[in-house]
């Protein structure tokens, strides 16, 4: 794998490599010798891109990525988030000027670096106004401490507001949009997809598998897959509930389809994720060097249009089963907002 791919992040003209590491599970569910052995061996491979956040295991995450990138860090593109709280200080959490300046100078320390290359929004901060967190972030590029920002989860009215606050306040405006994305996760390609598509703004999709549900456990009549994810948030995952189970008959379409093509369910998620023209890179989380070794096969597929119109036929192209599988818990849809107290 490598960035000759014709692949660039966006409108920064950046090549970028059709697979980006995460590392959510890094000094959380995985232990720091594991972790840096995946690290290297995803760069190893050819994979250039890099993503953690300062929230993952409170800080073990970015610590452990520092130490994997001793004596490589200018072969990586490292990309960190910050608005997730650390400790119990609430102050230490959102988008607010206070807190960003602070987070990034922590976040430069634990990855032991003097720059961040792309510096992302973990979530929209209601709380904070929107033209500050530009401010904010505009100045950081503007001091060398970052190369370039983005957003994760964000609607795809607040990344338009994000675009138009930054050209009436001669700001620089936002690179990037993280979302989830899979044949099974499709909102995205309603508006924030096209919505990214013009403004050149790079999609870094996460979630290929769809948290699980496309790792080819989750069968008709194959019982309650185990994972830790599911443990978390059962309600997610139990394939007894009724809600879950129009999400259950399409994983099983998905994987028959795979199966019919000559392929993994692995292949046809990420080859699906990749097939999107606003995709910049898919963004993967290993456990295993047998996980790794998937990935890196599937980042090869390339669907054809029968299997792409099979797969619209199985899930309408623009629809997804959850809310939740936004990747946020959307305020407008809490009960205060939808009704009077």
């Amino acid at each position: 794998m490598t960035t000759d791919s014709g692949r660039v992040l966006g409108r920064t003209g950046v090549p970028i490599t059709p697979l980006t590491l995460g590392t959510m599970n890094f000094g959380r569910w995985q232990e720091e010798d594991e972790s840096i052995r995946i690290i290297h061996a995803a760069l190893d491979a050819g994979v250039t891109s890099l993503d953690t956040a300062d929230v993952y295991g409170q800080g073990r995450s970015e610590e452990i990525v520092g130490r994997a990138l001793r004596g490589r860090r200018d072969e990586v593109f490292v990309a960190t988030k910050f608005h997730g709280r650390l400790g119990d200080d609430p102050r230490h959490a959102g988008s607010s000027r206070y807190w960003i300046l602070r987070a990034a100078e922590d976040s430069l320390r634990r990855l032991g670096t003097d720059h961040l290359d792309l510096y992302q929004a973990h979530r929209p901060d209601p709380r904070t106004d929107l033209l500050e967190t530009l401010q904010t972030l505009s100045d950081l590029v503007r001091q060398g401490k970052i190369r370039y920002y983005g957003t994760s989860a964000f609607p795809a009215h607040r990344l338009v507001e994000a675009q138009w606050l930054a050209e009436k306040h001669g700001l620089i405006a936002p690179h990037t949009e993280q979302l989830p994305y899979s044949p099974l996760v499709r909102g995205a390609e309603r508006e924030v997809l096209p919505v990214a598509r013009k403004y050149g703004i790079g999609v870094l999709s996460y979630g290929p598998l769809a948290a699980g549900w496309l790792s080819g456990k989750y069968r008709l009549g194959g019982g309650q897959p185990e994972s830790a994810r599911a443990d978390l948030v059962p309600g997610r995952f139990d394939v007894g509930l009724d809600r879950n189970h129009r999400k259950l008959v399409a994983a099983d379409a998905l994987a028959g389809l795979a199966e019919a093509h000559g392929l993994s369910l692995v292949d046809l998620s990420v080859g699906f994720a990749l097939s999107h023209p606003a995709v910049s890179s898919v963004i993967i989380g290993p456990r295993t060097q047998e996980h790794l070794d998937a990935y890196l096969k599937a980042a090869t597929t390339e669907l054809g249009t029968e299997v792409l119109d099979r797969i619209d036929e199985i899930v309408d192209p623009g629809t997804q089963f959850l809310e939740r599988d936004t990747g946020q818990d959307t305020p407008a849809l809490q009960p205060a907002a939808r009704r009077n107290p």
